[in-house]
């Protein structure tokens, strides 16, 4: 389960976020857990699902500038 959230942090670090503004990390029950200042609530999924968000989804930190990520809009995306 590391992997996938260590991948995605690592995705996230080469986007321009700092880890308060945006990471995941390890929740219950084998899921993984992104937020931060850039995203209004937490999105839990699935360690692979999350990583494919971060990967496909999430714009980098320049492109996203002021803005919040809505997690509702991420997941009417996938």
């Amino acid at each position: 389960m590391d992997e996938p959230i260590e991948a995605a942090n690592a995705v996230l670090r080469e986007k321009g976020y700092a880890e308060r503004d945006l990471a995941v990390h390890a929740a219950i029950g084998g899921k993984a857990l992104l937020k931060g200042n850039k995203i209004l609530s937490p999105l839990s999924d699935q360690p692979e699902l999350v990583l494919r968000v971060v990967r496909e989804l999430v714009p980098t930190e320049a492109e996203l500038g002021h803005r919040v990520l809505r997690p509702a809009d991420i997941r009417a995306r996938l």
